[in-house]
């Protein structure tokens, strides 16, 4: 029994998805060109597909998983279950206008020509805000709708906003914030629910060692209670007496986000040889 799994081909999803089988010690035999493949030491095969065709192959059971955008998932409309979010292929669908005109707020959009390739989530949007506008269902180059008069507004997917802004737009209103999810059919028996348990315990652990850093220092014993107070680790700090009297070395995990504040505050209160390590892999 194997856990099919479909990527992204290719595209902005694609080298994160196999970076994350990889980070999960699953090794994939050559898949370039292909459309399947197998993991040499896991019980899974993977299938690379469009984007757009993920949610439809999951909720067919022709996939039993896939990795796809929140966008692309809600605009599709399927009936999967979302098990995971992966925390990468970031990005956001918003509303942009010419850097010119004048925008105070979604009403701005009434009885406006809006060019997306995301109608439902757009009509969605509208929907909601009471807002009545034409909308403009293109595949592609939205963001020059209103350069050649096609539309008003765009709503399209923006990362850095570099190339709204080559194209004379500013970004005006969020419709809805993206990342890469994993997806599940509905109808998974117990042995393959049992196969994806353990890819979501390699998952977690993958994600937890992202977001912590392993931190060794050296501390005086007199402040030792101090610095020891500023370090949460997983349950406490390890403390090791050093071969120098009055020192001790201490080893604890920092999460990414307080990071530079609490290792500021180790400094202060005495920490001295401060080292911060990656993690590959953490299990809690």
């Amino acid at each position: 029994m194997k856990l099919k799994i479909a990527i992204q081909k290719s595209g902005r999803l694609y080298d994160d998805s196999v970076k994350l089988l990889k980070d999960c010690g699953i090794d994939l035999k050559n898949g370039v060109n292909k459309l399947k493949t197998e993991a040499d030491n896991f019980p899974m095969e993977i299938y690379f597909l469009r984007d757009d065709d993920i949610p439809q192959y999951v909720e067919d059971a022709v996939a039993d998983i896939g990795i796809v955008g929140e966008n692309v998932l809600y605009e599709n409309n399927k009936k999967v279950d979302i098990v995971e979010h992966l925390g990468f292929g970031k990005c956001r669908l918003s509303v942009a206008v010419g850097r010119s005109d004048q925008y105070t707020g979604v009403e701005s959009l009434r009885g406006k020509r809006i060019a997306t390739t995301y109608p439902t989530l757009v009509r969605q949007f509208l929907d909601k805000n009471k807002v009545e506008a034409e909308i403009h269902e293109i595949s592609g180059s939205v963001e020059i709708a209103p350069g050649i008069g096609l539309a008003h507004a765009i709503v399209d997917l923006v990362s850095s906003g570099s190339t709204l802004f080559m194209n004379g737009l500013k970004e005006v209103e969020t419709v809805l914030k993206s990342q890469a999810v994993l997806v599940r059919n509905r109808d998974l028996d117990a042995g393959l629910q049992a196969i994806l348990d353990k890819f979501l315990f390699r998952i977690r652990a993958v994600k937890q060692a992202k977001n912590n850093k392993y931190i060794l220092l050296n501390a005086p014993n007199d402040k030792l209670n101090e610095i020891i107070g500023l370090l949460p680790g997983m349950k406490s700090p390890t403390v090791l007496p050093l071969a120098q009297p009055g020192w001790s070395s201490v080893h604890s995990v920092l999460n990414e986000n307080d990071f530079w504040d609490i290792i500021e505050r180790l400094r202060d209160a005495g920490a001295q040889g401060i080292l911060v390590v990656p993690i590959e892999k953490m299990i809690i």
